[in-house]
């Protein structure tokens, strides 16, 4: 697992943060990384598969249309095309 320092955070910033890691019953390691997934991945982020079912409902698709274009191109994998 990766290992992240964190250099020249302000006073302030580290009596705020251990204070909020206390308020939730967390080390000041467990809040910071609980900041960091936070930031990065927002529960409201867009994910690629709900916006395509949605995508999907909207235009009517139905799974017997899924299947059906599973169906066209078969199993095999395409073939490049060869240039000279």
């Amino acid at each position: 697992m990766p290992v992240v320092t964190i250099r020249n955070l302000s006073e302030e910033a580290n009596r705020a943060l251990r204070l909020r890691a206390v308020q939730n019953n967390r080390s000041a390691e467990a809040e910071m990384r609980a900041i960091l997934e936070d930031a990065v991945r927002p529960a409201n982020r867009l994910r690629l598969g709900t916006a395509l079912a949605d995508m999907s409902r909207k235009i009517g698709l139905s799974n017997a249309d899924i299947e059906a274009l599973g169906q066209v191109g078969g199993n095999e994998p395409a073939e490049p095309p060869h240039v000279e």
